[in-house]
């Protein structure tokens, strides 16, 4: 029991109410402290837009693809494509996704065999229209499909450019 106390009277002394050189510390770091405040950035000013929904399309609904093929066939004396036209099968596929596998012929008329990477295979001649841009096929040789796309060039008017599908063996690791 003595030793508790003991221990006790050893633990109370170390606690004692002098915060003097606490409150020195505190005063010399207040003494340093800048208390600038930055000011609150300006508020932008708003610009009250009204929408008129007869007048315009609805914001929350993305804009049909035919309105923007509509649009860009406006701007008079520029190359286009023809927005009307029926798609054709061939023309869901980029034409680094076509590859040709051979030749058909009949009576002057060569067609080629084109498979899809979705690996159906289809028949086309001059004439029929392949690719993401527009391409329209110009020449069909043993070797190779000419095609002609037409390509946006970012003004609003379209480029025609020429472009081949070449003809692959089959591998035998097929």
């Amino acid at each position: 029991m003595k030793r508790l106390a003991l221990l006790s009277l050893l633990v109370l002394t170390g606690c004692f109410d002098d915060t003097s050189d606490l409150k020195i510390h505190i005063a010399k770091v207040k003494a340093n402290a800048k208390s600038y405040i930055e000011p609150m950035p300006e508020v932008p000013t708003f610009n009250h837009f009204e929408y008129a929904a007869i007048d315009l399309r609805s914001p929350f609904v993305a804009p049909r693809p035919e309105v923007i093929q509509e649009k860009l066939q406006q701007i008079s004396g520029c190359l286009s494509p023809d927005p009307r036209r029926r798609k054709q099968p061939l023309e869901k596929f980029a034409l680094g996704d076509l590859v040709m596998r051979g030749t058909l012929g009949e009576g002057g008329v060569t067609w080629a065999l084109v498979e899809a990477s979705d690996s159906t295979l289809h028949r086309v001649s001059i004439g029929n229209y392949v690719g993401l841009y527009n391409g329209r096929i110009t020449e069909v040789d043993s070797q190779s499909v000419k095609v002609i796309e037409l390509t946006p060039d970012g003004a609003g008017c379209w480029v025609e450019r020429e472009t081949e599908i070449e003809m692959i063996e089959l591998d035998s690791q097929r």
